[in-house]
């Protein structure tokens, strides 16, 4: 049986448990990013915001922080010792707009090169395995460097057989990002596409879906977007359609202002304790969340 590769090491499926398929426990953007509320680099707040998950009924997390995002290994992998709690980092990139200038200098086998390391050797100079990889896009288009690191990503994959994210800015590029995944040999069914509720538009879930990869609904409490009724509705159409074992939720709380230790909310209890009662409340059943937040997690993340 395949194994996910946590920061602590490689653990059997169904170890994972219930898990949070997108979040942030700790981030430190480019300075040319001047909305610091971005930033979660205070150890005790990030650590803390994590015990509330446990407590909540969590088990496992999987942290997007990327290498040209702040990401450091030796942090998550000390509050997963001091939680228990199950922590999948990434190597991989957000969106060009904070790519370092290394990204532009080398080829796509050279970062590819350094992809590999992170998945096979260790990430930030730890012995912490990434256990997936990261790529993304800008808002309805694909910028030159965006595709540039989805073929090394895409490369990498083929070599580790690590799952791969994307990020999707405002939910869109979806069928794009995977076009040029596919067209490098990746197997689509070790996708998961994210932020794809942003782009509340059932039709293009459906397209994701019927492609073979995960949907990601990642946006859940954050009603300066839309009201989490729609979020219900969408979901319902991904299960209604026969999708439920192709979707993720999470709610990526990464701001301060999203994190209870850090001051803000409604922080990471919010699934579990409101928008699951919620979602029994509108007739999904317990074992299609479970199915959402158990099986799909481990299945996507379980490639090594």
């Amino acid at each position: 049986m395949k194994k996910i590769r946590t920061v602590l090491g490689d653990i059997e499926k169904d170890e994972l448990g219930f898990t949070y398929s997108h979040e942030h426990l700790w981030t430190n953007p480019p300075h040319s990013q001047k909305d610091r509320d971005l930033e979660l680099t205070d150890y005790e707040a990030s650590v803390s915001e994590l015990w509330r998950f446990k407590h909540a009924g969590g088990q496992a997390l999987v942290d997007a922080t990327t290498l040209d995002y702040g990401r450091d290994a030796s942090k998550l992998k000390r509050m997963s010792e001091e939680t228990g709690v199950h922590v999948v980092a990434t190597s991989g990139f957000n969106k060009h707009i904070y790519f370092p200038n290394w990204v532009t200098t080398l080829t796509i086998e050279e970062i590819t090169q350094k992809l590999i390391r992170d998945v096979q050797n260790g990430m930030d100079g730890t012995t912490s395995k990434a256990g997936f990889l990261k790529s993304g896009a800008w808002n309805q288009q694909i910028h030159p460097l965006e595709e540039k690191v989805t073929r090394a990503v895409a490369r990498a994959q083929q070599e580790t057989g690590a799952p791969i994210w994307l990020h999707t800015e405002a939910g869109t590029m979806g069928l794009e990002l995977l076009d040029i995944l596919e067209e490098e040999g990746v197997d689509l069914t070790k996708v998961g596409v994210g932020h794809s509720d942003r782009n509340a538009d059932p039709y293009y879930h459906l397209k994701l879906a019927e492609r073979g990869a995960y949907v990601q609904f990642d946006g859940t409490s954050k009603i300066k977007y839309y009201p989490d009724s729609t979020r219900v509705e969408l979901i319902q159409n991904m299960i209604n359609h026969g999708f439920s074992q192709q979707l993720l939720i999470s709610a990526d709380m990464g701001r301060q202002v999203y994190l209870e230790a850090y001051g803000g909310g409604p922080g990471f209890r919010y699934i579990l304790k409101k928008f699951i009662p919620r979602l029994l409340d509108e007739g999904i059943s317990q074992s299609t969340i479970d199915t959402i937040f158990i099986e799909n997690p481990a299945n996507w993340l379980a490639q090594f």
